[in-house]
């Protein structure tokens, strides 16, 4: 894929991506010393209005917002094409989709990333926009000044604001395995527990390995994962249920649940023992989660 070798201030290093709508290219910021995202609606959709319009409405959202739990927007602009762009802050420690192909996740981990998750989208519904499309490869991790690093939630090339969600004309959108059942209907009304359903499917994934597929989802979690507490089930199938009236009612009350489970996944005290004469441990291989 060509790209060019500058976009206004920005130097062009490469491609990071590219989709069916827009790609995504790795730019330096010469002035400010530092690496951007700068995202370009690709060629074949210039002349198509609504996408057009969808795709610059992307980075008013997210300018909007402003918030350290979404990819923050710097600059817009239009290329010689007459393709429009805009630059984004740039998460250099790749997505959660990367980081779940590499490692199962632990228990853990999986309830501090859902919860931070869930905060990103309460944001964006705040604002009242539903993001339809909460899936792994759209949750991106940046490195922060002392080491750290930062989760972000990007990708609101599908966003709708609620005040045009509930209409007949809203067409069915999203990733399967994902989007909730009133998303696949054409005409589906939708509000915030379209992203509800999305939240509890992302963090069905984290759990066991695998999304859960169409509604209704008749496994919960516990089944497919060894050693998980039941508990795990009421929070997740509560976000999955079919009829969005039994989901917890926003983002925010998801992430409440999901925080009374973290006693759950605290590791035990050690248990105070005798002083033993030193002894060479042999080696044990490290313990791997079963999922």
């Amino acid at each position: 894929m060509s790209f060019p070798a500058s976009v206004g201030r920005y130097r062009i290093d490469r491609v990071l991506g590219s989709g069916a709508f827009a790609s995504v290219w790795l730019g330096h910021d010469d002035a400010l010393e530092s690496q951007v995202a700068i995202k370009v609606l690709n060629s074949n959709l210039v002349d198509d209005l609504d996408v057009r319009n969808r795709f610059l409405e992307e980075a008013r959202i997210l300018r909007r917002a402003d918030s350290e739990r979404l990819v923050r927007v710097h600059d817009i602009g239009e290329l010689p094409d007459a393709r429009p762009y805009f630059v984004m802050s740039y998460a250099d420690r790749g997505t959660l989709g990367d980081r779940m192909r590499e490692r199962p996740l632990p228990v853990s981990e999986v309830v501090a990333l859902a919860e931070q998750i869930a905060y990103g989208v309460e944001v964006i519904n705040t604002l009242g926009v539903i993001h339809r499309d909460l899936k792994p490869s759209n949750v991106l991790f940046q490195s922060t000044p002392d080491g750290g690093e930062k989760l972000l939630i990007a990708d609101l090339g599908l966003a709708k604001a609620l005040a045009h969600a509930s209409g007949a004309f809203t067409l069915p959108v999203g990733t399967p395995g994902y989007m909730s059942p009133e998303q696949a209907r054409f005409g589906g009304g939708l509000d915030v527990r379209a992203d509800v359903y999305g939240l509890g499917a992302l963090t069905y994934h984290m759990l066991t390995g695998r999304a859960p597929g169409p509604a209704p989802v008749k496994s919960p979690p516990s089944g497919l994962r060894e050693g998980l507490p039941p508990a795990f089930d009421q929070v997740i199938m509560r976000a999955l249920e079919v009829e969005r009236e039994k989901r917890w009612p926003t983002a925010e009350a998801f992430a409440e649940a999901l925080s009374t489970l973290r006693p759950t996944t605290a590791p035990a005290a050690p248990t105070a023992q005798p002083a033993q004469p030193a002894q060479p441990a042999p080696p044990v291989a490290a313990p791997v989660p079963r999922i």
